[in-house]
């Protein structure tokens, strides 16, 4: 009887903080588009104590993935244009726990990007 007691009073905190917002992931959803006309290659996102890439991305096309930053610091884009031309361009400033969106758009030449935190 002790233990179905714990337990149900484990289960009831475990609820209570969830609905409360105390136990989340706070993640941030970046969006990368190629807003040109020509496909582009090795694109590489940095943040703070991480990475992700992207092989290539045809012209129109969004790649969408999920970032939990773990430390304060920039952003960094690299890409290769159609001409196999190299371009680094810095992005926002993250924060540990920072939870939102990012929408990172790439052209032939640059790259631009809009953080949006909750």
């Amino acid at each position: 009887m002790k233990c179905f007691k714990a337990l149900l009073v484990s289960s009831l905190l475990l609820i209570w903080f969830e609905a409360n917002g105390c136990i989340r992931s706070h993640v941030i959803q970046v969006s990368v588009t190629n807003t040109s006309n020509e496909k582009i290659a090795n694109i590489v996102i940095d943040y703070p104590d991480a990475t992700f890439g992207i092989n290539s991305l045809e012209p129109g096309k969004t790649f969408q993935y999920k970032i939990k930053p773990t430390s304060t610091g920039a952003m960094k884009i690299e890409f290769l244009n159609s001409r196999a031309v190299d371009h680094v361009s810095a992005g926002p400033t993250v924060h540990k726990n920072d939870e939102g969106s990012i929408e990172i758009k790439l052209t032939q030449d640059s790259a631009t990007s809009d953080l949006k935190l909750n």
